[in-house]
């Protein structure tokens, strides 16, 4: 664990002499106050993880809605060329199958 920081250390032995008890000697305070330096540092340690976590929750957030958003779009674009760009292109199978069944038909009539 790495040391803690001078403000932490004041800090610490502020709140050890404020409860500090009548007869209480130096070393008893000091003792109070690594104690109190030890719960201090380990409280930064937790905020810190919760930090973190929060900061992975709300960039896994911002990721699923941007993966959302995208096939979303790709969905909207699909809906929008799919029915024009297949009917284009395939319109002119049946119709050219239609066509070659009536010559076709036609022709069988006119040999018989």
């Amino acid at each position: 664990m790495s040391p803690a920081s001078p403000e932490t250390r004041e800090q610490a032995m502020k709140v050890a002499r404020a409860t500090q008890k009548p007869g209480q000697t130096k070393e008893q305070t000091r003792l109070i106050a690594q104690g109190i330096e030890k719960g201090i540092a380990e409280f930064k340690k937790q905020q810190k993880a919760k930090a973190r976590e929060r900061d992975k929750l709300r960039k896994r957030q911002l990721k699923d809605r941007q993966t959302q958003l995208d096939e979303t779009e790709l969905e909207q674009e699909l809906e929008q060329d799919w029915p024009d760009s297949v009917w284009y292109k395939n319109a002119y199978i049946p119709w050219s199958l239609l066509l070659a069944s009536w010559l076709g038909f036609a022709a069988w009539l006119l040999a018989r």
